[in-house]
């Protein structure tokens, strides 16, 4: 019997999509959802390479995956991901902005304004960028935006003021953003992570004094009892460029519950030995 069409398990076939961030935790998991659900993927981050990674997607026999360093806190290596990606494929259906960075704990009396602008670079002004030069051609394919935000731009976080305000902003920018786009048929939607096992919160464990209690307390934050995986923000990611088309402005929180109910939150107890 003859076969027409892609297969009906390939959710995103022939779909370009850049994912920013790429290499590693939720941009990774990103990047292989699409790939094995049929999209061409252009992936980026810092690193000189990833060929490993590059070549283990190759083999899904679905997608494909192109990886390009890029540096999203620079203008001109955003232009040139954006055109790698036109002059390779000839279109973009989606842009997914993960690229970031959480810092270690950072209390506001010892945080540079410096270091501030830095982080707002990456997380914010990064995002706000890959979205101007990809807009043009998502405008084309009527596409979508997703950007990676966190629950925290929406609750706050202790010791975390500049990362908290780069991740509410993006959760703002998004609406906004939503909101202009509309009139091309462009969405824009984002997606708000809580507490996600991945290699970024492995490393803030490693540097805290207790690694097994702080993650210990990472998994008791959720009413589910558990951190979120890589896996899960992925299929989120893919709901939105793939079946949520009637989803803009929204933002999606993939938390396991953690802004809910009532908790322990006195802060008074610990004021002292911070500030004293």
């Amino acid at each position: 019997m003859a076969s027409y069409g892609p297969e009906p398990c390939l959710r995103y076939h022939n779909k370009v999509v850049i994912v920013t961030g790429g290499t590693k935790g939720i941009g990774e998991a990103i990047v292989r959802v699409f790939v094995s659900n049929g999209a061409s993927v252009v992936f980026c981050s810092t690193e000189e390479t990833a060929s490993d990674l590059e070549a283990e997607l190759k083999s899904f026999g679905t997608g494909a995956a192109i990886y390009v360093s890029c540096d999203v806190r620079k203008e001109e290596e955003i232009k040139r991901l954006i055109d790698k990606t036109m002059n390779k494929y000839g279109k973009i259906d989606c842009l997914i902005n993960n690229a970031g960075w959480h810092p270690p704990e950072q209390i506001i009396d010892n945080t540079s304004a410096q270091e501030f602008q830095d982080l707002l670079t990456l997380n914010l002004i990064g995002y706000f960028l890959t979205a101007k030069y990809a807009l043009p051609h998502l405008r084309k394919t009527q596409g979508n935006i997703i950007n990676v935000s966190s629950l925290v731009g929406i609750i706050g976080q202790k010791h975390a003021i500049p990362y908290v305000a780069t991740k509410g902003a993006v959760t703002a920018m998004t609406k906004a953003m939503s909101v202009d786009e509309s009139q091309y048929n462009v969405r824009v939607n984002s997606i708000s992570p809580g507490n996600i096992w991945t290699p970024m919160w492995e490393e803030l464990s490693r540097q805290s004094a207790d690694p097994d209690a702080m993650v210990l307390g990472g998994k008791d934050a959720q009413l589910l009892g558990r951190m979120g995986t890589p896996e899960e923000c992925a299929n989120a990611a893919l709901f939105l460029a793939a079946e949520g088309t009637f989803c803009t402005g929204i933002d999606i929180l993939l938390t396991g519950g953690a802004e809910l109910n009532y908790a322990n939150k006195n802060q008074q107890k610990t004021r002292s030995s911070i500030y004293d």
